[in-house]
């Protein structure tokens, strides 16, 4: 899936994948990644989702990327916040109070401008990459993450009936994908009211991803 893809769905405002409101596993599993007061989140593929304005709410730091760069403009206007923008190799910063996204590719964000993050969530970039690119991204995000811990939420549904993204992504896959490094938890299935896309049935799931105890050494 190549960059202009993502660019002509927000410029022709095909982006059915932006909630109106936060996620409700976002909502009811978040506490169980157990951070401390004010951490830092970080989230890939972010857009402008309104997961974003409920973690600020919440108090906490948040570090997105993005590759389209007006998602983020739109981001910082709905939540009133005038950025400060800068240029961080290939990528442009956009920063505000405390919140900081990074625009571009995110396989060219690195893990000293990214700097140390508490947790990753995760809600629709997995999902939004085809199969051929799930391997590096996963293992993209725990580099430049040092390993952080991660609330990931996938969709389960059958492809062969609805062509994504989002993309099925089961549970024989997320341990393929980090299973090396993380325990994995399933929070909760849920089913995707409606059907995903109104196409088909599909539940939407919320995974614990923690590091494993031979790996905290």
């Amino acid at each position: 899936m190549n960059p202009e893809f993502w660019q002509e769905k927000w410029q022709k405002r095909e982006i059915a994948f932006h909630q109106a409101a936060a996620n409700p596993l976002l909502v009811s599993w978040f506490n169980q990644l157990a951070l401390a007061p004010g951490a830092t989140i970080f989230l890939p593929l972010c857009g402008k989702s309104l997961d974003i304005h409920w973690l600020l709410a919440q108090g906490y730091s948040v570090v997105g990327a993005e590759l389209s760069e007006m998602a983020v403009q739109e981001l910082f206007a709905e939540l009133g916040l005038t950025p400060s923008i800068s240029s961080v190799g290939n990528l442009r910063l956009y920063q505000a109070d405390k919140l900081q996204v990074f625009v571009g590719d995110i396989f060219q964000l690195s893990k000293h401008p990214l700097g140390p993050v508490a947790a990753i969530y995760d809600r629709a970039a997995l999902v939004a990459l085809p199969d051929a690119m799930r391997q590096r991204y996963a293992q993209h995000l725990i580099t430049i993450s040092q390993r952080a811990p991660q609330l990931v939420i996938c969709f389960e549904y059958d492809q062969a009936q609805l062509a994504g993204p989002p993309f099925s992504v089961d549970s024989l896959e997320m341990h393929k994908l980090y299973s090396k490094v993380y325990s994995l938890n399933c929070l909760e299935i849920r089913e995707v009211p409606g059907g995903l896309k109104r196409k088909c049935q599909a539940t939407e799931i919320g995974w614990l991803l923690t590091l494993i105890k031979s790996e905290q050494n």
